[in-house]
């Protein structure tokens, strides 16, 4: 018998990266939102005298056993760590089906860790508690967090402290792939780089950072009226009627875009098509920007017709284009298990 997992995909609703802190990491502010669009992940289990994985995969992009740096894998390590904590070794069989494009900044690798420590768990017959799971997946990765809860969630620390917010209601989001990847280390050595070169930029992030998780923290509260960033006031009704135009109000952004634009110019004109025209009123995109570090960019819409719009524009100008929608954390669980 195995546990077949989907391995769900996230956005980043605005990301503020804060300049270098001691331990090494930066701070972050953004807003997670988990996405239909997934990879599988299937896992065997059974009890054994010692502890043996084996990982494959049908992307070449994959760290996997095959090629010798299984170990590399976050699914990987992931399970390793969850059998020590549980006590118990086992033969463990884990096969990842890629279908989220590998440094793409949807929290692919992630996903595929979360999503095999809930096959392992199901195959076990054993679960970590809640807490330690959360634990666990800190230490896994920054955003592996965020996948033990699902739906909108709000992310601060390196992005591993996390919690749970209203839902926003589900969406059509079209996902555009560009041929390019983005190295998540290298876009923050880019970052770095420039905040050590300009005193400014570094006052700026820390700036950035402050504000954005003012913003995160207040956009859900409805009882009162704010002045968000843009000076423009957010009204109980905006957030009634959809917390996401009150959040695209303050002027939220994704700090990555000025170095993946300025490294590969094509993601700046792959945002102007997801993002649409102004010449047709209401037709456009409700937000769109580089999800994580990139490459993948993503839009937001209001109709499907609209999302199709949008994925025939960056189809046409020779980019891969994924119509999906954003995910609930109801439905997120619903379907995690593929039965």
């Amino acid at each position: 018998m195995s546990t077949r997992v989907r391995s769900f995909s996230k956005i980043n609703l605005g990301l503020a990266v804060g300049p270098l802190r001691a331990d090494g990491f930066h701070g972050l502010a953004t807003i997670y939102q988990t996405l239909a669009l997934h990879d599988f992940v299937t896992v065997e289990a059974r009890a054994a005298a010692s502890t043996r994985i084996v990982l494959t995969a049908d992307h070449a992009g994959v760290p996997r056993s095959e090629t010798g740096d299984a170990e590399k894998n976050t699914a990987y390590v992931m399970v390793a760590k969850a059998l020590e904590r549980i006590g118990l070794c086992a033969e463990i069989g884990i096969h990842i089906e890629k279908k989220l494009p590998v440094q793409g900044g949807m929290g692919a690798g992630s996903a595929n860790a979360v999503a095999a420590l809930l096959g392992l768990e199901r195959e076990l017959g054993q679960a970590l508690p809640e807490l330690e799971r959360l634990e666990l997946a800190a230490a896994v990765g920054s955003d592996v967090p965020l996948f033990l809860i699902g739906g909108t969630v709000l992310g601060v620390g390196r992005g591993e402290e996390v919690s749970p917010l209203p839902d926003l209601p589900a969406m059509q989001c079209v996902v555009a792939v560009p041929a390019v990847g983005v190295s998540t280390g290298q876009a923050f050595r880019e970052l770095d780089a420039r905040m050590a070169a300009n005193a400014l930029t570094f006052q700026q992030a820390g700036d950035r950072l402050r504000e954005l998780s003012r913003v995160l923290a207040a956009v859900w509260i409805t009882d009162v009226a704010e002045s968000g960033l843009s000076g423009i006031t957010r009204r109980t009704s905006d957030l009634a009627e959809n917390p996401l135009l009150a959040l695209v109000r303050t002027g939220i952004e994704n700090d990555f875009e000025e170095v993946a634009f300025s490294q590969y110019p094509s993601l700046r004109s792959t945002k102007r098509d997801l993002v649409g025209s102004d010449l047709i009123p209401g037709s456009g995109a409700l937000y769109a920007a580089l999800s994580g570090s990139g490459s993948a960019l993503f839009g937001l819409y209001g109709s499907q017709a609209d999302a199709r719009a949008a994925q025939q524009r960056v189809q046409q100008n020779g980019t891969v284009a994924i119509l999906t929608e954003t995910l609930p954390r109801s439905e997120y669980w619903a379907t995690m298990f593929a039965e």
